[in-house]
């Protein structure tokens, strides 16, 4: 199937099968949000200012959590006309949305909520409430952000993704017809091992997708790998990284496997795509006219000025919305607006968990992103893992590429030091692998310490 059912789906069966069959608004969501990405940055805050407005008054008459928080601070929504005035409001933690998961409900949605649970990639799993006019957006927000890479609906695409196992026979019927009519290849990344490696590269031959989506370290281990083997394969026109950050090596090492641009994008479960690549790719686009997205403080010993936690603010999800909600992921803000012409701002970089981050016995907090770089020059270090128990001590799992010998493991051991400072004790392990968590993600660090 090629540019010929790609036109065909986006014309006929889509609209069939949104409008029609599955009573969505997806198509002409994604229409709104087509035009509104070209308004002047101005106009764009305007917009987002005022979905911002008309959310937080409903909080006020319909979601019992925001009325009770916002009345003992003082606070209503009248006296918002800022965003340093709403930059006063708490922010909504995990904790938060476990304990106080009923009175999070607007009073009329509250028995028409769908429902989603995160992963727990932090260690922290919970379950959410969503709208489907809010969900019908999310997915028209995706496929507007997906395009600029040139991911259109129908577009022959491959995903190495996470693939649902122990699906009953007519469940799995219709997950394969489904994933049929969009013209996609699921590759399960979950069974990416070293001897099923040339299973993945046959597969990719065999499909020859124009498009590959998957999670950044399953395509960065089969880069790697292609690459170690010599070995050639059917070149998409794109590859769009997805779960984790893209780094600037990881980028390198796929686009020279694979033969084609890799785009960074930035989501969570809770709001799916938050902020993409352009065809610029020079930051990512957040998607302001359909979130409300904030930098916090930023961290004062963070390695790049102005780095801060992402707080998101759903401004479409009127049946449990998360207001100011703190993601524990960390960003820095770009340095220069895109030349694309979108109105839409730019971040320079998402730089991971917060948790992930890995703090030093002399005060500085080092965000995980940091670490691929110092390790950038030993090639022959084919992936680590940082983790954390105490300020006094690190684990480093290395997993290595020929011998690991007693110079080259004290060349890393001083490097990690020469980073963290005196007085910490840096463990390496060498492992034959390291797995990925159950959501696919790979850490490359872990910090087991309560918030500073």
């Amino acid at each position: 199937m090629g540019i010929g059912y790609e036109k065909l789906f986006r014309r006929v069966l889509f609209p069939l099968y949104d409008q029609v069959l599955a009573g969505r608004g997806t198509l002409g969501f994604l229409a709104e949000y087509e035009h509104s990405q070209w308004l002047p940055p101005e106009r764009l805050e305007a917009l987002r200012w005022d979905k911002l407005k008309r959310l937080l008054e409903h909080c006020w008459r319909e979601v019992p959590y925001y009325r009770q928080r916002w009345s003992e601070l003082g606070i209503t929504p009248d006296a918002i006309a800022t965003p340093a005035d709403f930059a006063r409001l708490p922010v909504l933690t995990k904790h938060d949305i476990r304990t106080h998961f009923e009175a999070l409900k607007a009073d009329s949605w509250r028995d028409k909520l769908l429902y989603k649970s995160t992963s727990g990639s932090t260690g922290e799993p919970f379950r959410f409430g969503y709208t489907r006019e809010s969900n019908d957006r999310r997915s028209a927000v995706m496929w507007r952000s997906y395009g600029w890479a040139g991911s259109r609906p129908g577009r022959r695409t491959l995903y190495l993704w996470a693939v649902p196992s122990g699906l009953r026979p007519l469940q799995a019927l219709k997950q394969r017809l489904y994933n049929r009519a969009y013209n996609r290849l699921m590759l399960d990344s979950f069974t990416m091992r070293e001897d099923t490696m040339a299973e993945y590269a046959a597969a990719i031959d065999a499909w020859r997708p124009e498009i590959i989506v998957g999670y950044v370290g399953p395509l960065v281990r089969l880069a790697q790998w292609l690459l170690a083997q010599g070995r050639r394969i059917h070149a998409p026109a794109a590859i769009l990284g997805a779960a984790e950050s893209l780094h600037d090596f990881q980028r390198e090492v796929i686009e020279r496997a694979f033969g084609c641009p890799a785009f960074n994008t930035y989501g969570c479960r809770e709001f799916m795509l938050i902020a993409s690549e352009c065809e610029q790719r020079t930051g990512l686009h957040v998607n302001a006219d359909h979130l409300y997205v904030e930098i916090g403080s930023p961290l004062p010993s963070a390695t790049d000025a102005g780095t801060g936690e992402i707080i998101v603010t759903d401004l479409h999800n009127y049946g449990m919305p998360f207001i100011r909600y703190a993601t524990g992921d960390l960003a820095t803000p770009a340095t220069a607006p895109c030349s694309c012409g979108r109105g839409l701002p730019l971040v320079g970089k998402v730089e991971g968990r917060k948790l992930d981050a890995i703090r030093t016995r002399d005060g500085r907090i080092l965000p995980g992103e940091y670490f691929p770089y110092i390790f950038n020059d030993m090639k022959w270090v084919k992936r680590f893992r940082i983790v954390q128990r105490s300020l006094q001590a690190v684990d480093l799992l290395l997993v290595v590429d020929g011998e690991a010998d007693a110079a080259r493991l004290d060349a890393v051991r001083a490097l990690v030091a020469r980073t963290l400072g005196d007085g910490i004790d840096i463990r390496i392990q060498v492992v034959d692998d390291i797995p990925v968590a159950a959501n696919g993600k790979f850490r490359v660090t872990i910090s087991e310490l309560s918030e500073p």
